[in-house]
Parts: C-alpha cells; structure tokens; sequence
C-alpha cells in the first residue's frame, strides 16, 4: 500500500515547502484539493514531481454547498461543473481518483429525493468520467446519506457504470459503525481510502493511533478484498506541532501497514 495525505493539511507557504514535508516524511503522495486556476495546477504538480510524490487523488470542493442532492437544478449543476473541472485537474497532475460527496440529507431534502436525485446526476457524470478514464468515487462522510454498507454497495451498483466507485473513509463510519465491517461489504468496490483517529468516547478526532480504531481487524480486512492503493491521512492541522504531526501520522501509518 502506498501512504497519502491531504495538501491541506501540510505545512508550509508554498507548494514546494508544503511537498518536501511531505516527502522528508516518507509519504508516496499527496491528496489535491480542487484549483480552479491551470497556472496554479501546474505550478503545485511541478512542486509535487520536484518532490519526488504522486497526485494520489483530487478533493471536490462544491459538494457540500452545492450538493447534487439539491432540490435546484441550478445548484447541482453548481456541483457537477465542480466535479467535472476536478476530473480535468485529475487528468493534468497524473491522478486517476476524484472524490466525491454524493448528497446531503437535511430538513429541505428527504433521504429518498437525495437517492434520487444524486444517482441520475452520477450517471451522466460518469460518461464524463468514463471519457477521460478518470474514477468519481462517492466518499462516506456525516451527511446522513448512505447509512449502512449494503445500502452503500447498491447505491454504487445502481450508478452502473465501473468509473464510479467507493472511497471509503475509516474514521468516518466508527461513530456509527465497524470499518472492517464496511470494508468486505464494499470489496472490490472500493477505489481509495481516507484514514483518521476518531474516539468514540470523547467525541474527538485524534491521531491515528489514539483513537477507537480495531487496525488489525482493518488491515485484515483490507488484505482480503484485495485493496493495495492510497491510503491518505485526512488529519486535522494541529496547531501546537503542525509539522511534528506530518511526521508522526507518517510513522503511524508505517506501524499500521505493518499490522
């Protein structure tokens, strides 16, 4: 497996101050967020190369404002010119992943009208994916959408299209959830992975290792679906030792590969 993190999350006031870090770290790759700019593009996967690391995937960034759940069909499009632009991006630093919210539940859209609603606009965005060979995969994240793995799964297989796929986060399911349980109901399915600490019993993201967290039971299952891509650190940005905690998650995902 190969170890990522997020751009975001780095240290530094400039792209290449930001990919040494995450180089000197031992990281393989980093997770871009969506540029709207092709010079500012070209300038952070110059910085990326020069670094010696990978564009492991790109990070939507309308999906929660303009989610493709939205009751206006103006503000999905919002959303999937986002998502469009992010696959162009994808394509342009070598990456072959965009991430993707699929909907937002709330008191304006019913879980049904955002099952609905995001499947078809998934669909005709996967031709586009599927043009520039370029994967959309539907995060889990706390949008009270997509609350059981098997309601996950069909969700994926209801797109019908092999260039949309999972990405699957493992801090996010242990509030409600068992990631190892997740992991064999998506198998296959599942094209990249987001990693952070979450402990339950305070309600808290943590490190890696700190948290409530089976890693074994994990990392057993991965190996059994048969997952051996990206696994990047979705970190919060510790402001007491932002660039001790770049070294220290790349430590711990190296005690739990080895797990």
């Amino acid at each position: 497996m190969k170890k990522g993190i997020c751009y975001s999350t780095l240290l530094g006031k400039t792209p290449e101050e930001k990919c040494r870090l995450a180089a000197a770290a031992g990281f393989d790759g980093v997770e871009l967020p969506t540029i709207d700019c092709p010079e500012e593009t070209a300038k952070v996967y110059d910085a990326v190369k020069a670094s010696g690391l990978r564009v492991s995937s790109i990070m939507c960034s309308a999906h929660w404002a303009h989610p493709l759940s939205h009751a206006e069909a103006t503000e999905r499009e919002i959303c999937k010119a986002n998502i469009r632009r992010s696959i162009d991006q994808a394509v342009a630093v070598g990456a072959d992943t965009v991430l993707v919210v699929p909907a937002v539940v709330n008191e304006a859209t019913t879980y049904e009208q955002a099952f609905e609603r995001s499947l078809a606009e998934l669909r005709d965005l996967a031709a586009y994916a599927e043009a520039k060979q370029v994967y959309i995969a539907i995060e889990n994240v706390w949008n009270k959408f997509l609350l059981s793995p098997i309601e996950f799964a069909r969700f994926i297989d209801e797109v019908d299209n092999p260039w949309v796929q999972a990405y699957f986060d493992v801090g996010n399911i242990v509030l409600y959830g068992f990631p190892q349980h997740w992991i064999r109901s998506l198998g296959s399915r599942i094209k990249k992975v987001h990693v952070k600490g979450f402990k339950r019993e305070s309600f808290a993201w943590v490190y890696l290792l700190e948290g409530s967290i089976d890693w074994p039971a994990v990392m057993a299952a991965f190996r059994d679906v048969g997952y051996d891509d990206f696994i990047t650190a979705e970190m919060p940005v510790y402001r007491s030792a932002p660039e001790q905690m770049v070294y220290d998650t790349a430590r711990h995902l190296d005690l739990i590969f080895g797990m």
